[in-house]
């Protein structure tokens, strides 16, 4: 565990977050456990979206095929186990001693269906991408079930970490719609209510197969304010809140009943860049980004130099990071000279952002690209607005936008190819070599071939700029101070991992 410490001073004058207190009844005693998120859930069906305030509620709801323990080793959860009879069929023996909260089995059958469902173009799943290898998935026992993919997918188990199964019988006679309101799953935790825009009450499945919680009730808060959150760690109505920055989380460093807790991600933030709208249609424009942003000014300024700078969409943790990688470097009045040169100076774009974001560096990078001659609007919609945008016909995508990925993977395949790929919903661009490249990387079991097709396509980002890289970011949680409890790079929330010091 890592404690926070106090920050640089901003370089980055005049960038105050705005605060604005608000009244939260007290957490009940150390029975139920409170979480603050940034904002609700978008989804609680574990196969629609996959943003970091749902993804912390419904992983506790849903088992998956696989897991990763806090080490990241990718180890049995539903599956005990797999072999592969080829490159591309796998076979998976499925536990026998599981139930959902409604009391039904969960077979063989529901493992199947959830990984149909998650593939079928018509569910139009925002998770497609990281899964359309997949071409089949078959109960071929009463404890077995064989995945076929469309060549071979050294991707797979990777992703099948954050495949979570959902009762056939639930979902096909509830409907999608209705499930999301009101989930089913096999987790530790069961769903109870959805107050919207307010909070999420889980209670604690006593009939789990595994590890059970510690906790009885749960309830995750909508806080979008950050100094509220950490008001609430202070007052004692807050057991564990998400998304601090370092000024907020320094509040922190004397309180009696609270403490930070951090860690390295592999979330990466970035500014993407839609190339089919004015001006970013222009490379001259996109490279003038590039060079207006002052990354190590953010992270040392802004961040307090817990995140590190990006040269790519990848930490070195991932396969298919690459060394040496340039990026244009910071050159402020060359980016003046290019703006002018391709006639943008002046030039209105709308800069999309959700509050889950930290609007310090939003704001930040919205100045340096004044400085450089853009006039940049701010475009704040909440999360699920925001992501119906990013996810939409690419010339109906922001003309910039502010984002944080992380695949959960450890492999650039689920980064890059679903912002990439020109068939994935989240890609403004599109091009056949990259295509091409992409396709290459992810259907070879061949590591040298793959991480030279990522060399290439990493390339192509640096000197292209369909995006801009801009941190690897640590993700900082305020905490109760007797909580027990390791952050890991993947974010996941898993409650029954967690527990009250002795």
């Amino acid at each position: 565990m890592k404690t926070v410490s106090r920050p640089f001073r901003s370089l980055l004058a005049g960038l105050v977050l705005a605060c604005s207190p608000l009244a939260l009844q007290p957490a009940q005693a150390k029975d139920q456990f409170v979480v603050d998120l940034t904002n609700e859930p978008s989804s609680l069906d574990p196969q629609k979206q996959w943003n970091p305030d749902s993804y912390y509620v419904y992983r506790n709801i849903f088992d998956n095929l696989l897991t990763r323990d806090d080490a990241g080793k990718i180890v049995p959860q539903i599956a005990t186990e797999w072999s592969y009879r080829s490159d591309t069929e796998v076979v998976f023996n499925i536990r026998d001693d599981v139930k959902f909260h409604d009391g039904t089995p969960l077979t063989a059958k529901d493992v199947a269906f959830s990984v149909n469902r998650i593939i079928n173009p018509a569910f139009a799943s925002p998770q497609l991408g990281q899964f359309n290898k997949i071409v089949s998935a078959e109960a071929t026992g009463d404890h077995e079930v064989t995945i076929k993919t469309d060549g071979a997918y050294p991707v797979l188990l990777a992703q099948l970490v954050k495949l979570s199964i959902v009762p056939q019988h639930v979902v096909e006679a509830k409907g999608d719609d209705a499930f999301n309101a009101a989930p089913i799953g096999s987790g530790p935790y069961k769903f109870v209510s959805w107050q919207k825009g307010v909070a999420v009450a889980l209670e604690r499945n006593d009939d789990y197969w595994g590890d059970k919680g510690v906790f009885p009730t749960v309830e995750f808060r909508a806080v979008p304010d950050a100094a509220t959150r950490v008001a609430n760690l202070q007052a004692g109505t807050t057991d564990l809140a998400v998304g601090l920055d370092t000024d907020l989380a320094a509040q922190l460093e004397s309180s009696a009943s609270a403490k930070t807790l951090s860690v390295l991600t592999e979330r990466i933030g970035y500014v993407k860049l839609n190339p089919n709208l004015p001006p970013f249609d222009d490379k001259r424009v996109r490279q003038a980004v590039a060079e207006a942003i002052d990354k190590q000014t953010i992270v040392d300024g802004l961040l307090g130099g817990v995140d590190k700078p990006a040269t790519q969409m990848a930490m070195p943790a991932h396969f298919g990071y690459v060394e040496g990688i340039k990026n244009y470097d910071y050159n402020l009045e060359d980016a003046k000279k290019l703006i002018a040169e391709a006639g943008a100076t002046g030039k209105q774009v709308g800069f999309a952002t959700a509050p889950a974001f930290d609007q310090r560096i939003v704001q930040a990078v919205a100045q340096m690209l004044t400085d450089a001659g853009l006039k940049v609007d701010i475009e704040m919609t909440d999360m699920a607005t925001y992501l119906k945008r990013a996810q939409s016909a690419p010339a109906s995508q922001a003309a910039i936008s502010f984002g944080r990925w992380s695949c959960a993977c450890q492999d650039v395949d689920g980064v890059l190819f679903p912002l990439l790929h020109s068939s994935s919903s989240w890609a403004s661009g599109s091009s056949p070599e990259i295509d091409k490249l992409l396709d290459e990387a992810r259907n070879t079991l061949d590591e040298k071939g793959r991480l030279e097709a990522y060399r290439k396509v990493s390339t192509h980002v640096a000197e292209e700029v369909p995006l801009v890289p801009l941190y690897q970011a640590a993700i900082i949680y305020g905490a109760a101070k007797s909580l027990e409890w390791q952050p890991t790079a993947n974010e996941s929330l898993f409650l029954n991992r967690m527990k009250w010091q002795d």
